[in-house]
């Protein structure tokens, strides 16, 4: 481990946590305009869906940038797990009472940023490594020919 990796771990990260925060800007409005008009006791504006949601806001640019960045599809979807990992926990507490509304965002959130690091540094080789965003198109050039 030298200051580069450590460097490009740490650019990485915030690169993700980039991506996660312009996905919710700009999809989570998308999802308050298509659900505008549902009642609030109505199951789309649920604190269970709408935390789903979030996540799945998060998830996607994040993964998106991911691909751009040259990862495989295997880091991406795991990466994207661990997006909900935090939510399922914290879901059944808010259901039974042991959490209220802003403590399962609370809870989901941090635990969103912790496993996305502790999931990073598991794959210390992939994140601390530089990605080149061309080698799928290098790749198949060199197969087509």
């Amino acid at each position: 481990m030298n200051g580069r990796q450590i460097r490009r771990f740490a650019l990485h990260y915030g690169e993700m946590v980039a991506a996660m925060l312009i996905g919710m800007m700009a999809l989570w409005p998308v999802w308050s305009l298509a659900t505008g008009a549902a009642a609030d006791t109505s199951w789309l504006r649920s604190q269970s869906v709408e935390t789903l949601v979030m996540a799945t806001t998060m998830a996607l640019p994040m993964a998106g940038w991911m691909r751009v960045r040259g990862h495989r599809w295997a880091p991406i979807v795991e990466m994207c797990a661990v997006m909900y990992a935090g939510f399922a926990v914290a879901l059944p507490l808010y259901w039974t009472g042991v959490l209220d509304a802003a403590g399962l965002m609370l809870v989901g959130h941090v635990a969103m940023f912790v496993l996305m690091l502790a999931a990073m540094a598991w794959r210390w080789e992939v994140y601390a490594g530089c990605h080149d965003p061309h080698r799928h198109d290098r790749a198949a050039t060199m197969m087509a020919s």
